[in-house]
């Protein structure tokens, strides 16, 4: 692969150029790909899974003394762990966006959960990869935009002006729901999400609304129902000899956090809230087992790449309740905060063929799987010119070529905006006070710096002592800030 075009495209580059960035750019058309690097062979398969709600804690793997996650452990020891990877951000939608495009939400309107869709104007991954003959198909979560332009379970959101599917965003086949539903027979009234019964919150595949899931076999594990769509789709383009990009994104264990009785008894000591959430947990990795198990039988196990990660930390505010019993292990905060555990999650890359089994220090994020997908297959869009990436090829880092990254991960919301370069983290705290576990608000420092290799729990603030460096990388997140606004604005299409 030495010989491939390597490409990382960073918003530094395109701080000085956004009075030309107001670009029709017409049609998508992408670009020829460029020839395989001899004796590459069959282009590899491609597997993005995601978990939702998942700690970094959650995987027996990072530490966790109870959770049985076997399979998700085994994949961990063959292949790539990452042992600072990062969600896009601290929620669901912007995370996933993310995901399938290499850029930050705040660059295409998708700042929050259930805020903004999916643009038309984005190139998704799934688009590139059709258009260099891979079948795409999507399976679980969906949460970029509305099944149908008639509809939406979440109140106050416009369902015509955020229609976007998996099929409008480049998926041959999906099977996908607009938002999280319940872990356990989603079609049961009682494991209604937010009580909300109407079927069009549940399943559509390729369109259709499935009203009566029972009735379709949809019935115990939702990990599985997920899966037993998504493997007779990599089967029957194994049989048809295609390379396939499948995108498996599980609910779990994200609410209603439902746990089935065979996978509640592996954990009797446990007082019930938790046996339902470790549940949850355990029968989403004997899915990931099934997947793998089933890659090895098809006999593209090697040749295949899947990356597992998951959307942000735990759920759960200040800490754990109820059925939210997920863990970020000694990081801090959870779901909905840019402190680490809000952030950093498990991932994991497998690929044989490619990729010895080890772990690495190296940051990444879930905007860097866009482009290093192009660069694995040796080819780039006309939109990696013209409009700023926040993601990079983690090619080098696969090879074992690039040790440190080039330029800081940036993320907004929530009313925090950080930055993780290689050692340090900054964080701006807009509104100069934070809410505490009682709902009220403390005052706190406006800039905060923390040492994240000697202090990965950000105990101890450095803005007083290291000002160069906090000024340096105040100088980075403002330039970010600025781009994201230009992007926002539309200036990048």
């Amino acid at each position: 692969m030495g010989g491939m075009i390597r490409f990382s495209l960073h918003w530094f580059s395109f701080l000085a150029g956004f009075a030309i960035l107001a670009l029709s750019q017409g049609e998508k058309v992408l670009a020829h790909p460029h020839p395989s690097p001899e004796g590459e062979g069959t282009l590899p398969n491609i597997i993005l899974v995601m978990a939702d709600d998942l700690g970094w804690g959650d995987v027996a793997y990072n530490g966790h003394p109870v959770l049985k996650t076997p399979h998700l452990d085994a994949m961990a020891a063959n292949g790539l762990k990452f042992n600072r990877f990062y969600a896009g951000a601290p929620v669901c939608s912007p995370t996933r966006g993310s995901v399938l495009t290499g850029r930050h939400p705040l660059r295409y309107g998708i700042p929050t959960a259930n805020k903004g869709h999916l643009k038309e104007e984005e190139v998704s991954l799934a688009e590139v990869l059709r258009g260099q003959g891979y079948r795409t198909g999507h399976f679980g979560k969906w949460h970029l935009g509305t099944m149908t332009p008639e509809y939406s379970g979440k109140k106050g959101r416009e369902p015509a002006k955020n229609y976007a599917t998996p099929g409008t965003s480049g998926s041959d086949e999906w099977f996908a729901t607009e938002y999280a539903v319940a872990t356990w027979d989603p079609y049961d009234p009682a494991n209604a999400h937010n009580g909300v019964k109407d079927p069009r919150v549940l399943y559509w595949e390729n369109g259709r609304n499935i009203v009566d899931g029972k009735a379709e076999g949809l019935v115990g594990c939702d990990s599985r129902i997920i899966m037993d769509k998504a493997l007779p789709f990599i089967e029957k383009a194994v049989a048809d000899d295609t390379s396939f990009f499948a995108v498996i994104w599980f609910h779990a264990p994200h609410a209603p956090v439902i746990g089935g009785p065979e996978y509640r008894a592996m954990y009797p000591e446990q007082d019930e809230d938790t046996q339902h959430y470790y549940a949850v947990v355990t029968a989403l990795d004997e899915q990931v087992g099934r997947l793998r198990s089933g890659l090895r039988r098809l006999g593209v196990a090697d040749n295949t790449m899947i990356w597992f990660c998951s959307d942000n930390g735990p759920e759960g505010n200040p800490g754990k309740r109820r059925r939210y019993q997920g863990s970020a292990g000694d990081l801090r905060g959870r779901k909905r905060s840019l402190y680490e555990g809000g952030v950093r999650v498990p991932g994991i890359l497998e690929w044989p063929a490619q990729v010895s089994a080890g772990e690495t220090d190296f940051p990444a994020v879930t905007s860097d799987y866009f482009p290093t997908v192009l660069e694995v297959l040796g080819y780039k869009i006309p939109e990696m010119d013209t409009r700023p990436y926040d993601g990079l090829s983690l090619l080098p880092v696969i090879e074992g070529e690039m040790k440190e990254r080039p330029s800081p991960i940036a993320f907004e919301g929530h009313g925090l905006a950080t930055l993780n370069d290689n050692r340090f983290k900054l964080v701006h705290n807009r509104n100069g006070k934070r809410l505490n576990s009682d709902n009220g608000s403390t005052p706190v420092a406006e800039w905060e710096l923390y040492d994240l290799i000697e202090d990965p729990s950000e105990t101890t603030n450095l803005a007083d002592t290291h000002l160069e460096i906090l000024k340096k990388m105040r100088f980075q997140l403002e330039a970010w800030q600025i781009s994201c606004q230009a992007s926002a604005k539309g200036l990048d299409y």
